[in-house]
């Protein structure tokens, strides 16, 4: 996944702990505006999180941001 995508995974993922708490889920289109202003992108965040990490609909965002922060070169 591209490094940008990575960083704002993380980022998404600590503001919505820090804003709702460690229990909070979230699913990919967190990390999207409403726009669907770059589908190439979309679809690659899909794929990872559908086909590859095999998340539900929703996942903890704690979880998430730890398995991104891993895949950081």
């Amino acid at each position: 996944m591209r490094i940008d995508m990575i960083d704002k995974i993380i980022k998404t993922c600590e503001a919505k702990i820090q804003s709702k708490g460690a229990n909070v889920g979230l699913s990919f289109y967190a990390f999207f505006a409403n726009k669907n202003d770059d589908p190439e992108l979309l679809m690659e965040v899909a794929s990872w999180w559908i086909m590859e990490m095999k998340f539900d609909h929703f996942e903890k965002a704690e979880k998430i941001r730890s398995i991104a922060l891993r895949m950081k070169p």
